[in-house]
Order: C-alpha cells, then structure tokens, then sequence
C-alpha cells in the first residue's frame, strides 16, 4: 500500500473525472485498484497508445511483483476488466463530461504522453504531465497550447537543472559505450522496458544513415561484431505497439517508415534470461528495471562490478535510496541482494537522457503561456524550492506579466478565487416574449454543470430531468370576532 497515492483525503465517488497522462507506473500503476477496488463511478480516459502500453506494462507488473496474494493490490483479473472501463481520448479532440470540457496535447516525454487542458465554469487549466520540449530520435516535442490557462500544472523533475545539449549527449554516449568494449568490457545500460529504451535503441541500432549514431557506428567497423542486446520480458509485445502507432511520433520517424520500419532492429537481440545469455566477451546489454532494485539489470550489475573493465551508463532519472542513486556517489563497495558485499571496481557513467523539462524548457514553456497561477508538482521538495524561487525572481521585476507560483506538499490544497461573469440563458416561453433593456424576468432559474438558465415553471419538464409538482395547503385559523373586522385585517396585510 506504500505505492498508492495519498487518496485517504478523497472521495473517489465524488470524482466525475478521472484522466492519465502517460503509461509509466508512477502515473498508472494504480489504476486497476482505483478503478475496480474503490467507489469510482466515473468515467476514465487515456490516449490510445497509452491504453495499448498500459495493458502489457501492468500485466508484467502483476505477474513480476514479489508479493503474496494477499498483499497485492490487484489482479490479472482486475487489469483485464479494468480496460472496459477506459476511454480513449485523440489528441486535440474535445470531450465533455458533467460539465467538465478537456481536451489534450502532445506531450513528448514518451510514447502517448499528453497534456490536458481542462475547463470547468470557464476557468481553463493545463496539466502537463511528465513532458519534454525536446523533439529526440522519435518522439515530437511537446506542444505549446494556442489557448491560454488560468491555472499551470506543472512538473518540476529537475527544478534548475540545465540538461546537456542532445548532440553532445548522443556523442559522449556513444563514446563511452565504444570505450567499454573497446577495453573488452561489457557494457551495462539499465533502463525501464518502455520510454527512454527505445530512444537508446535508436541511438544503437539505427541503421537508416541519416542519424548521428549511425555514422559513429558505420565509421567504427570494429564496433560491428559486438552484440547488442535489449534484455526486457516486454519488449517484443511493446514493441509492437511502437510499431503500430508511429503517427503519434516525430515527423523524422514517419518519413522513415515510407523506408524502412526504424522500431525492428536487426542487429540488437532480445533477451529474456540470464538463461539465455551467453556472457563470453565484450557485449552492450540494455536492461531493466531503470533503477536497478531487483530484476535483470540488477543480476548483470553484481555479476560485472568487480570488473574494471566493464562499465554502466546510468541514462535516465534516479530516486533517492535506490541502487542507480547510490552508484553515482561512485562508492567503494556495493551490497548485494543476499546482503553479499563486492567491491565496485566497473566504470559508472551518468548520461542522462531523461525526457523531463530542464529549467530551460519549462521557464520558455511558462513565458509562451503567461498563466497567472503556475503549481509545482512532481518534484523533490528542494528542486521544487529552487524552482520556485527561479520563477519569482524571473518575473518580479516585469510589471506585465504577474504570476503566482505555488509548490504545496502531498494532499495540500490550493485554493485560488476567479471572479468571472455568470450569465444566465432564458429559454422556453420566456425566450419567445421581446425584451426591453432594463425590463425585469421572472421565471425559474437552474443551474446544471456550471451553466445557468431561466425558465418558466412549465417548461422545467421540456428543457430538464427535473419533475413538477403542485403543492396544495389549507390552513384553519380559530377567529371568534366579526366578520368585518376579518375583512379589515385581510386588507390591511394585503396593503389594501
């Protein structure tokens, strides 16, 4: 239950809406539970590559986890009929639903990543999501909306942090794995089954020629014979959804397909075991998990790190307290799953090719939007201090442009007020009658999903799911005077 999001502060039966924005497991991983476990009753909606990934990443997931039956938080079962109670969603397309109109934007960071604009009582806010303004080997950069939000969301992963120029990165990737098995070495790159992989495969196996990896590998014939492998359980069925939805990606990728299909890599094995793998000579193994707690990556780490010759390429973003994290503080020693202490003597490289915003990024995203409100998620509590900080002393002295920035914590609430116009619609038989300015309506006035309409009494049934009764009341007054001194009180009250 560690995993969960901190949902003890909600009602899950008073959410209409509920909307994922990519298929990494710390946005999904969930979803089963939420969906089949609580009182969710609403409706549920991702993109469509993002439902085609979630299916196999999260069956992986139940089948991989080292959890008793009791202490899972779903089933395979439940995965399945979850998938019945997910819509999907086109980029760009507008839904409604209880009133609440979202649509969303490409949000690069992975394959199906989308932002959501969401409009409630005509206030608009943008969720960003996990995204990246950076266009890579195949996946486009994420879009600046053309409508402008109220309220920012926006993840703050690497808060100040200016990430390395692409070419320069791809370079030095490329030479480092070279220096490895140049050394006769093998060559660790630890990395989640889906997102970042397949952009390294790219970098690796590419074999169009118009891509800088390519003309590193096609100048280095050396390089040729050495194996390359993609160690993931899920790679094959994955894959096959890369291959299906390659629309949703860069324009460089779509032409290529005219050609040649970039996602079926000819020269790079797929290996499901350690069983299977032959560990004879200098090799380059991609593998996971990303962050090399337990699983494949973390077998090949221990069976390598007393070898100076070998190397590990840390690619991606790391949490505190795992392996990855602690390797890059280059210690002397590491401790291994049965407690077993080895000396670290392999190479640790950190390239990182992370697809988050840098500060670069997210400032220039926040400056083309001008949101008055911009809130700071997705963080550690420093980065996103620093962040904000950065931010204010950004926009202090512009006196155009005022923006608020908020970073709460865990289940801290934000309270903003906007004061907008409520206008009322009359519809019905009172529509049909001319007004005349300043001329006074008189009639029902309901208000359904944020819109206000006036109506006369009949018309409620024609316009509204609403019924209407006549209430009929008598009442008995005990009176022992004259009639005529009825009359006159009567009259009196009436203002006769």
């Amino acid at each position: 239950m560690d995993a969960l999001p901190y949902i003890d502060l909600i009602d899950p039966a008073e959410i209409d809406l509920l909307l994922i924005s990519h298929f990494h497991l710390d946005h999904c991983g969930a979803l089963p539970w939420f969906l089949q476990k609580t009182s969710f009753k609403g409706r549920t909606f991702m993109t469509h590559a993002t439902k085609a990934i979630y299916r196999w990443l999260l069956s992986d997931y139940v089948k991989v986890s080292n959890i008793s039956a009791d202490d899972m938080l779903y089933t395979e079962t439940d995965l399945e009929e979850s998938m019945d109670k997910i819509e999907t969603i086109n980029f760009h397309e507008v839904k409604e639903v209880a009133g609440i109109k979202f649509w969303c934007y490409h949000a690069g960071h992975v394959l199906g990543a989308a932002m959501f604009m969401i409009e409630i009582a005509g206030v608009k806010l943008l969720y960003t999501g996990d995204f990246s303004r950076q266009e890579d080997r195949h996946l486009m950069a994420a879009e600046i909306p053309s409508v402008k939000p109220d309220i920012l969301i926006i993840e703050s992963t690497y808060g100040t942090h200016i990430h390395e120029k692409r070419e320069e990165r791809e370079a030095r990737f490329c030479n480092t794995v070279h220096d490895i098995v140049n050394r006769e070495g093998r060559c660790l790159i630890p990395v989640f089954a889906l997102g970042r992989a397949q952009e390294l495969l790219l970098i690796l196996g590419w074999l169009l020629g118009f891509a800088f990896a390519d003309e590193y590998w096609q100048n280095h014939p050396e390089l040729h014979d050495i194996p390359i492998y993609y160690a993931s359980s899920l790679a094959k069925k994955c894959m096959a959804v890369y291959q299906t939805y390659v629309n949703a990606m860069n324009e460089k990728i779509r032409k290529a397909i005219n050609i040649n299909n970039p996602f079926v890599f000819k020269h790079i094995s797929n290996l499901k075991s350690m069983d299977h793998f032959d560990d004879i000579g200098p090799s380059v193994v991609m593998a996971s998990p990303g962050m090399m707690q337990s699983g494949l990556s973390r077998e090949l780490f221990e069976s390598w790190c007393t070898d100076k010759r070998n190397g590990v390429i840390i690619a991606g973003y790391c949490v505190e307290g795992t392996l990855a994290k602690h390797i890059m503080s280059e210690p002397e020693e590491i401790t291994t799953m049965s407690g077993q202490k080895l000396p670290l003597k392999m190479s640790v490289d950190y390239i990182s090719f992370s697809a988050h915003t840098d500060y670069q990024q997210t400032s220039e995203f926040i400056r083309a939007l001008k949101p008055p409100h911009v809130i700071l998620v997705h963080g550690e509590q420093n980065e996103m201090a620093r962040l904000k900080a950065a931010l204010i002393r950004e926009y202090e002295d512009n006196d155009e442009v005022h923006i608020e920035v908020h970073n709460p914590r865990n289940t801290e609430a934000v309270a903003l007020n906007f004061r907008g116009e409520k206008l009322a619609k009359v519809m019905g038989c009172l529509a049909d009658k001319k007004c005349e300015q300043g001329q006074r309506v008189s009639g029902i006035l309901v208000k359904r999903n944020f819109n206000y309409h006036i109506l006369t009494p009949s018309d409620l049934s024609n316009y509204t799911d609403l019924s209407v009764s006549t209430v009929k009341q008598t009442q008995a007054i005990p009176f022992t005077g004259p009639y005529s001194l009825l009359v006159n009180q009567l009259r009196s009250l009436a203002g006769l």
